[in-house]
C-alpha cells in the first residue's frame, strides 16, 4: 500500500482520537513542580549571573499600590534608587546629554561625541519604559544613551506624562506632540522610533496614532520586548511566570499599572494595546525578547502581526533571556548582540 494511501485511513483514525481527547479535556493544564536549571546554553555572564539569584517569588512579587499617593510614594522611591547622574552617563557613554522642553513636554537630547558617518542626518525618538508608571525623569534618557552610543546617531528621548495624574491618552498625546517638532528638523525617512518595554508599546500606538492623523512614518521601530496587550492574555505571562527574574507575575504590579494607565479605558483599545490595531503599512521593525522573558508573546505576537501584515520584520530571542535583560550589563555578549543589531538595522532602513 502506497504512503499515499496509508495516510488516506490514517487521518480519519487520528481525527477521531484527537476528538475523543478534546472531548475530556480540561480548559487548564496543571503542571507539577520542576528543577529549572540555569540556561546552560545562555552566555557564560548571563547563566553565572541567574545561577546566582534567588529563586524569583511570585507570591511576593505580587504587590501593587493601591491609591494615587500610595503609587506617587512608590514611584518615588522606585526612582530614586534607579536614576544615575546625567554627568556619569556622558562620561561613561561619551555622549553629551541636553534636558529640554519640546512642545511643552520634557525630552533629554542626546548626541554621541563620535557620530558615524550614515546617521550623520539622523535621528532616535527614544520612549522610555517602565510600566507607565516608572522611568520618568533622568531615567528616562538611560537606554536612548546606550542606543545612541553603540550606534553613532543622535536621540530625542520623551519624559511623557503618567499616571496617576495623567492616566491615558497622556502618553500617546506627549509623543506625538514631540514628533511634530521633532519633523520640522528631520526628515520621516531619518527617524527611528523605539524603546524597551513600555517604550516598544507605545512606540507602536503612538506610530498607530501617526497613522490615523496622517503624518508621515519614521523610517524604523526598534520595539524591545513591547508590552503591547496590556489584559492578561499572551500564553507566555502564564508559562514564564516565576522564570521571568525582571517582572517574575502580571498579577501586581503590571496589572495594577495597566488599569492606572488606563484609566477606565477598554485594556484592549488599539492606542492602549496596540497588538489590537491595524499593522499594515507599518514601517521595517526589529524585535528583541529571551526565552525567559514574560513578554515573550507580546515579542512573537507583535512581529507575526507586522509579518501577516507585509511589514519587514526581525525578530531576536536570546536563549535564557529575562525581560529586558539586555539592558543590565552592557558587556555582555546577548546585549552586545541586541545593540549591534539595532545598529545594522537603523543603517540599513533609514535613509
Amino acid at each position: 500500500m502506497s504512503s499515499f494511501y496509508r495516510a488516506k485511513l490514517f487521518l480519519p483514525i487520528l481525527a477521531l482520537l484527537l476528538f475523543q481527547i478534546s472531548a475530556h479535556a480540561a480548559e487548564e493544564w496543571t503542571i507539577q513542580s520542576r528543577n529549572l536549571p540555569a540556561p546552560a546554553a545562555a552566555s557564560d555572564a548571563l547563566s553565572s549571573a541567574i545561577a546566582s539569584i534567588p529563586q524569583p517569588n511570585v507570591a511576593t512579587s505580587s504587590f501593587s499600590p493601591q491609591t494615587p499617593e500610595q503609587w506617587v510614594a512608590f514611584v518615588n522611591g522606585a526612582s530614586a534608587a534607579r536614576d544615575v547622574p546625567l554627568v556619569t552617563l556622558e562620561q561613561t557613554a561619551n555622549v553629551s546629554i541636553e534636558k529640554d522642553v519640546v512642545a511643552g513636554v520634557t525630552v533629554y537630547r542626546v548626541v554621541p561625541n563620535q557620530i558615524a558617518p550614515e546617521h550623520r542626518d539622523d535621528l532616535f525618538f527614544h520612549i522610555h519604559g517602565g510600566a507607565y508608571v516608572l522611568g520618568g525623569g533622568d531615567g528616562a534618557v538611560a537606554e536612548a544613551v546606550q542606543v545612541a552610543s553603540s550606534s553613532g546617531i543622535r536621540a530625542i528621548s520623551v519624559d511623557y506624562r503618567m499616571p496617576p495624574e495623567s492616566p491615558f491618552p497622556a502618553a500617546v498625546d506627549d509623543t506625538i506632540a514631540v514628533y511634530r517638532e521633532v519633523l520640522k528638523s528631520f526628515a520621516p525617512g531619518n527617524i527611528a522610533i523605539g524603546g524597551t518595554s513600555t517604550g516598544g508599546g507605545l512606540s507602536f500606538a503612538t506610530v498607530l496614532q501617526m497613522k490615523a492623523l496622517g503624518l508621515p512614518l519614521p523610517a524604523a521601530i526598534f520595539a524591545g520586548t513591547p508590552w503591547a496587550d496590556l489584559s492578561k492574555t499572551s500564553d507566555t505571562l502564564f508559562t514564564n511566570e516565576g522564570i521571568d527574574r525582571v517582572l517574575v507575575t502580571y498579577d501586581g504590579l503590571l496589572k495594577g499599572a495597566a488599569e492606572l494607565y488606563a484609566g477606565g479605558e477598554n485594556l484592549k483599545h488599539p492606542l492602549i494595546s496596540p497588538l489590537y490595531g491595524d499593522f499594515s503599512g507599518l514601517p521595517p521593525t526589529i524585535l528583541v525578547s529571551g526565552t525567559r522573558d514574560l513578554l515573550l508573546s507580546d515579542t512573537v505576537r507583535a512581529h507575526r502581526k507586522l509579518r501577516d501584515a507585509g511589514v519587514v520584520a526581525e525578530l531576536h530571542v536570546f536563549e535564557g533571556l529575562s525581560h529586558a535583560g539586555y539592558l543590565f550589563d552592557p558587556t555582555a555578549p546577548e546585549s552586545m548582540s541586541t545593540f549591534a543589531e539595532i545598529s545594522q538595522f537603523f543603517k540599513t532602513h533609514l535613509d
